[in-house]
């Protein structure tokens, strides 16, 4: 599966403890990350200064579902299990 483009769901629903730039002490789960623009869209993408947790991630329908909605509910519930 490819990310959907414009999605963001990645980039809202989990924590980053890894420093991001614009937000040195990583995100909490549900906040907008500062790089995401306002097309949903990662503006560090591909960057070296991008976190490497954002980096490794892979989209999965698992995790993904079928729209923003079903992956912000299911990347929400698993921030919750952790």
């Amino acid at each position: 599966m490819q990310c959907r483009s414009g999605c963001g769901a990645c980039c809202i629903a989990p924590s980053i403890s890894s420093p991001i730039p614009g937000m040195p002490n990583g995100k909490p789960a549900g906040m907008r990350c500062v790089q995401l623009d306002d097309n949903n869209l990662c503006k560090i993408f591909g960057q070296p200064e991008r976190p490497a947790v954002c980096s490794q991630f892979i989209a999965e329908e698992s995790i993904c579902g079928d729209n923003t909605r079903q992956a912000l509910e299911i990347i929400t519930q698993l921030e919750q299990l952790t």
